[in-house]
């Protein structure tokens, strides 16, 4: 594909010359008088060079460099690489143009095979970057891919300790990721949440299965051992340097709004905001799956806990999501086996 060359002059005989020598060297060249005319150019083409005239009348080329660049900012546009032409030989312009975001610099009246050799060499650079940069994003794609893989198969084996509570830490990743969603939070939190959810009960690797698994009320010497399993789960995930928020979800999930909960017994603004999220998904599935001492709790009940738990137990913005949620989910389909 020919790649496409702007050139702006307010000088016909430069745009001539500009326009024979680069369509003679391959590219397809487009010439336009003004940098009014160009701002309204590229509203409606994609550029893949631009050589812009310093010294014009109106609109100079630091200020139509400027006015584009704004104009690029303003639609989430990729910036056109650009090379200023200059009669100039000063640091002065040089300077302004490379604050500017300018490439490179081309002296008038220009000899032809060094313009040719210098539009040719940029382009060529920055196809290398993209392709780098996309070599990269496909890396690091694979990479999170394979994390995911790693920590679904962690969250899985996490669960297998419990034999009531199957799937668990994948509802509650679910469940947290579409409370972050409604919240607000950028994709990208809204993923980190989703990781956060699915490891948020690690710490329970180390606690006995007959503990876990046990079908009746528990002691209080073994709800304090359950009661261990936050500690112990930040304790393994702040370990991993490159997800370095990864440990909030198990740490705190525990913790109330009103500060009654464990094991720090923050409140309010104190839990993090994650956590505050991932209680709530933890509430909602634990009241929604099956356990050895009852079934699934009844809908109208479920949303009656969340009501009455508002501002006590959890997050009143979070818990009203949840209850937003549950108002939706009006043949009662998020639970356990579905």
């Amino acid at each position: 594909m020919e790649e496409r060359v702007v050139v702006v002059d307010d000088d016909v005989i430069i745009l001539k010359n500009a326009n024979t020598v680069l369509s003679e060297a391959g590219f397809k060249v487009t010439c336009l008088k003004s940098g009014k005319l160009l701002l309204d150019y590229v509203k409606k083409n994609e550029i893949d060079m631009l050589l812009l005239d310093i010294k014009m009348p109106e609109l100079d080329g630091f200020e139509t460099m400027r006015l584009l660049r704004k104009w690029e900012r303003e639609n989430g546009v990729k910036e056109i690489p650009v090379i200023f032409f200059t009669a100039n030989d000063d640091c002065e312009s040089e300077t302004i143009g490379l604050s500017l975001g300018a490439m490179d610099f081309i002296r008038k009246p220009f000899v032809a095979d060094v313009l040719t050799l210098r539009v040719r060499h940029l382009l060529d650079l920055i196809r290398f970057q993209n392709d780098l940069h996309a070599e990269v994003e496909r890396k690091t794609k694979e990479i999170e891919g394979l994390s995911l893989h790693v920590v679904h198969t962690l969250a899985d084996a996490i669960d297998a300790k419990d034999a009531y509570t199957k799937g668990h830490s994948g509802r509650v990743a679910e469940y947290a990721r579409e409370i972050a969603k409604r919240a607000g939070y950028s994709f990208d939190r809204q993923e980190e949440i989703y990781m956060m959810g699915l490891l948020h009960d690690v710490g329970k690797i180390g606690v006995p299965d007959a503990v876990i698994n046990k079908p009746g009320k528990l002691t209080d010497e073994e709800f304090e051992i359950i009661k261990t399993h936050p500690g112990r789960g930040a304790r393994i995930l702040q370990n991993i340097e490159e997800m370095p928020k990864l440990a909030i979800g198990a740490r705190w999930h525990h913790e109330r709004y009103d500060g009654k909960g464990y094991p720090d017994g923050l409140s309010g603004e104190e839990i993090p905001e994650e956590a505050r999220i991932i209680a709530v998904a933890d509430a909602y599935d634990a009241m929604t799956s099956n356990r050895s001492y009852r079934g699934i709790i009844p809908q109208d009940v479920v949303k009656g806990e969340f009501e009455k738990g508002l501002g006590t137990q959890f997050d009143p913005r979070f818990a009203a999501i949840m209850l937003e949620i549950i108002s939706e989910d009006v043949d009662y389909k998020l639970h356990e086996g579905t």
